[in-house]
């Protein structure tokens, strides 16, 4: 590996004991488990009693956790395309053919050159072409943002071609978790591996398997901390079809069992990750794999009267990332401020892998890990469509609305939900023009070019209570009774 082994590393909870490999080739498998709209507050060890997430728990107690971790943003309200492409190339989707990565050279893709077996399962919504420049073989790939869990499209894909359309009749958190195991126990000679396993869950239609969602049911999770029946002002993508979920004005009732609903996908998933772990141990590549766990983005789901994704709030831009295995401190976490993207240059490192280096907005996480430095970047950057852009250094955070002209401005250290809004306090004007000045910057390196200002913005006010709404295709015929009285 080209991570030294350290004998100290310190990060924001104090050092813990490092995990060594046993060297084959001297690099590591990587294992990335991606998750799909899962917040960053629903795992148990990173504090939610109303969750049952044991083996996510595991790896929480042996890797370390980055606890401020995000998906940069989107130019459209399927998240999920450009969150995926920005892993996968390290740039920001400002910079990128969000179909088939054209000009890149994605992570899959210089791994397989350095030596790497690649294979995949799971999700793909980025095209094709870059999929096939990625992956040497995958099995049940679903190209597509959605699908009912159990009928889910799938293809094989053999490195020369695609095989098998067909769709697959059981849940798919479990089978592409059948894959994954499959490839694992398959998987013989001395080249490391790449693996890639993209859930669909926990995104909507949210019906886990019964036995899953009823433990929620009966004892409902509490609403967010920053729940509203509606969001006041037109943020943009009001009525996307993410918060056609539920009426409007959200009641609680409706936001706890979505939520029910929501935590029962996510721990039978936990349980999907855990088989996939024992298989990993079972086929003694366990020591030798670096295991990642992320999610594409976060989700609201009833927080600042959302349902959905497309907001730069922290509920539904911050991301889940786990990482664990050979050198990684164990039972570890950091606050430092971290992209999806930083994955890339991360694991081309560890893997010893050559990748793109002009236009990164990733950076290689190594020195964090090794306790190097506290930090990879002062500040952050997020940006939703034409209508929302936020600035943040961690503490204070700037949101620019600049199609409806207003402003908020949060102190997340003692306002994490976002409550109260500081941006008309006079004692914060210098702040405020410095975080502006920053924004503008990060415009720059990203490759943004969206006005921060516009020449005529709309009214801010909205109250889509009455709005015309309905239920979404996907949803099951028992939740669209239940919140839409449709049969």
């Amino acid at each position: 590996m080209r991570l030294p082994l350290a004998s100290a590393l310190v990060l924001s909870l104090g050092a813990g004991p490092v995990v060594t490999a046993t060297p084959r080739d001297e690099r590591p498998n990587i294992l990335v488990l991606f998750a799909d709209d899962m917040r960053a507050d629903t795992i148990a060890a990173w504090g939610n009693p109303h969750i049952r997430t044991p083996h996510l728990d595991a790896l929480v107690a042996r890797g370390t956790s980055l606890r401020r971790n995000y998906c940069l943003g989107s130019p459209h309200g399927a998240v999920c395309i450009p969150s995926r492409a920005m892993l996968m190339t390290g740039r920001s989707y400002h910079q990128l053919d969000l179909g088939d990565m054209t000009g890149c050279r994605t992570l899959g893709e210089c791994l397989g050159e350095a030596g790497y077996r690649t294979f995949a399962t799971g999700k793909w919504h980025n095209g094709r072409g870059a999929f096939q420049r990625t992956f040497q073989s995958a099995r049940n790939v679903m190209f597509s943002g959605m699908s009912d869990h159990v009928a889910v499209p799938v293809v094989d894909w053999t490195g020369t071609e695609f095989e098998h359309p067909r769709t697959a009749k059981r849940h798919s958190s479990e089978l592409f978790a059948d894959s994954a195991i499959e490839f694992l126990a398959g998987h013989a000679g001395d080249e490391p591996f790449f693996a890639y396993v993209a859930f669909t869950a926990p995104h909507d239609p949210r019906d886990p398997p019964r036995p899953w969602a009823q433990p929620y049911y009966a004892d409902l999770p509490p609403l967010p901390r920053n729940f509203l029946p509606q969001q006041p002002w037109d943020i943009g993508m009001m009525t996307v079809r993410d918060e056609q979920l539920a009426p409007w004005p959200r009641t609680a009732a409706v936001v706890r069992q979505q939520l029910a609903e929501y935590y029962g996908l996510i721990e039978h998933l936990d349980a999907q990750i855990g088989r996939i772990l024992t298989a990993l141990e079972a086929c003694g590549e366990l020591e030798n794999t670096l295991v990642v766990f992320a999610a594409d983005h976060g989700l609201a789901l009833g927080s600042h009267g959302l349902l959905g994704k497309q907001s730069v709030f922290e509920h539904s831009l911050r991301a889940p990332l786990i990482l664990a295995g050979p050198r990684i401190p164990q039972g570890t976490s950091t606050t430092a401020l971290t992209y999806l993207n930083d994955l890339y240059p991360t694991l081309l490192g560890m893997g010893g892998a050559k990748g793109d280096e002009h236009g990164l907005v990733g950076r290689d996480l190594g020195p964090l890990l090794r306790g190097e430095t506290a930090a990879v970047r002062d500040t952050l950057f997020l940006s939703m469509g034409t209508t929302q852009r936020a600035v943040t250094d961690g503490r204070w955070k700037l949101i620019r609305y600049p199609e409806i002209d207003r402003l908020r401005l949060f102190d997340l250290a003692s306002d994490p939900h976002e409550l109260v809004d500081l941006s008309s306090r006079t004692e914060h004007a210098e702040r405020l023009r410095t975080l502006d000045a920053e924004l503008a910057a990060w415009q720059e390196r990203a490759g943004d070019t969206a006005p921060l200002v516009v020449d005529e913005p709309h009214a801010a006010e909205l109250d889509l209570t009455g709005a015309a709404r309905g239920p979404d295709r996907w949803q099951p015929r028992w939740i669209r009774a239940k919140y839409f009285g449709q049969r």
